[in-house]
């Protein structure tokens, strides 16, 4: 059980929604390390952080500092903090934990190399943005055998935001995700929307929801403003339900789902989104099956979904704007052929 006296996590250089600052220590971190873990059976619990792990505001607080040095950016005390965070790290295992009633983004690995996380258990199904796993910047991560119930993103792959992104300049690439089951009101596997500096090369495998659903089981989230590229995303044996609200970031969830208009924010910074590759997909209830939405002067690259069956889908076609290249092969939307 971690306490409420905030002197017990003291400043550390850490990252908040893809922009770094100081800000108080995450409940688990490590800077700099090589050949750590955090296993075991136990149960962490981070309910009595809840008195000093506080702050949201990120545009007022952490935007108007990112000319300053890292280091000097304060905001100690302003802005919550992530629950395990091994920072530039090598070889990393988080294996066997359970983590319960995080206030934040729980599983934070940022500008990591080979970190496997495995037998995971995540329940925070009541906290609002507390995504269970964001790889940032990582290289090399293994995501396996994992239970996550969420209020967010289950999976969130990321990559620095905005111009600190662009300054660290640093992919989160090589990514497996396997036989591990979600449950969240957001995306299964979600990609950004702190991806400036890309995302590429990720695998998803044996990948099902838990009752209760998830919103997409692959969500791409991107705008003019983040810029990055995003290329050679591939899922394979997905299986899940899905649920039909809406939010004014995104519009309607889908099985298949990228967006070039995330949170309507615009900027001179022209993302990259191609090699979108699903197989053996299997959802039931959602809007849509496909949802694609490109930019007029930034088309969406190649996607393509294959011997995928789509059912209880409120729009039959699929929904694809700007995009260059959309193909189908053996794929069913309320049993009809796509």
């Amino acid at each position: 059980m971690f306490n409420g006296n905030a002197a017990n996590y003291p400043p550390v250089l850490t990252r908040y929604e893809g922009v770094e600052c100081l800000n108080h220590s995450p409940l688990v971190y490590a800077h700099g390390q090589t050949n750590i873990a955090l296993t075991g059976s136990g149960t962490l619990d981070a309910s009595g952080t809840a008195s000093w792990n506080k702050g949201s505001n990120r545009a007022g607080v952490l935007d108007p500092l990112v000319n300053l040095p890292p280091t000097q950016r304060n905001v100690v005390g302003k802005l919550r903090v992530s629950y395990v965070e091994p920072y530039s790290c090598t070889n990393v295992l988080i294996q066997g934990v359970t983590l319960r009633h995080a206030i934040f983004w729980q599983l934070h690995p940022t500008l990591c190399t080979n970190v496997t996380i495995d037998g995971v258990t995540i329940n925070t199904p009541d906290m609002g943005n507390s995504d269970g796993c964001d790889p940032e910047s990582c290289d090399h991560v293994v995501i396996n055998n994992c239970s996550i119930s969420c209020h967010d993103d289950t999976i969130a792959i990321k990559s620095g935001r905005n111009a600190d992104g662009r300054r660290l300049h640093t992919p989160c690439q090589n990514i497996v995700i396997m036989n591990s089951r979600f449950t969240g009101p957001r995306g299964m596997v979600a990609i950004g929307s702190e991806e400036t500096g890309g995302v590429q090369n990720v695998y998803c495998f044996n990948l099902s929801t838990l009752s209760g659903g998830i919103w997409a089981p692959l969500f791409i989230k991107n705008n003019s403003l983040r810029g990055g590229i995003v290329t050679n995303i591939n899922m394979d044996t997905i299986t899940g339900t899905g649920h039909s609200d809406t939010s004014p970031a995104t519009g309607a969830p889908a099985g298949v789902m990228a967006i070039m208009n995330y949170n309507g924010e615009t900027g001179a910074f022209p993302p990259t989104i191609d090699q979108i590759h699903v197989n053996n997909m299997t959802f039931d209830s959602s809007p849509f099956a496909v949802r694609l939405v490109g930019l007029s002067n930034d088309h969406i690259g190649t996607v393509t979904v294959s011997n995928s069956t789509f059912t209880h889908i409120a729009h039959q076609a699929p929904l694809a704007t700007s995009v260059d290249h959309l193909t189908l092969t053996k794929v069913t939307i309320n049993g009809k052929p796509a």
